[in-house]
């Protein structure tokens, strides 16, 4: 999509800070972040949301979840023997859940303590 700002980041359209690359996901720092450490993982291919998840894209979304582990153990996020540290993953799905970019995106957020329930 022409239009999307992640996909012209994606591109390199627009500079980012990477966090992370591979043949089907680029990872970045956001630029309003929530925490310490807050990167955005993004599909290369635009899809919009899960909202419009085919059965195809399973793949793509467990790679994903795949790199938020591994960019977990790289910045020392990854919770210990004992489960202490760790991070968090969201999703938001749709406007009212705070998707504000819609192209399918995770958040991978650390570096403090989290709550329950989140916002």
């Amino acid at each position: 999509m022409q239009d999307c700002i992640f996909c012209k980041i994606v591109r390199k359209e627009i500079p980012s800070k990477a966090a992370y690359e591979d043949e089907l996901v680029y990872a970045f720092h956001d630029i309003n972040p929530v925490a310490p450490t807050h990167i955005l993982i993004v599909p290369k291919r635009h899809i919009v949301g899960v909202q419009t998840l085919e059965r195809e894209d399973e793949s793509i979304v467990g790679h994903m979840f795949y790199v938020a582990r591994k960019i977990g153990e790289e910045l020392g996020h990854a919770p210990d023997e004992y489960l202490k540290g760790g991070y968090r993953l969201v999703f938001n799905v749709g406007k009212d859940a705070g998707q504000s970019v819609f192209h399918l995106h995770l958040h991978f957020i650390a570096g403090r303590r989290m709550e329950w329930p989140p916002g």
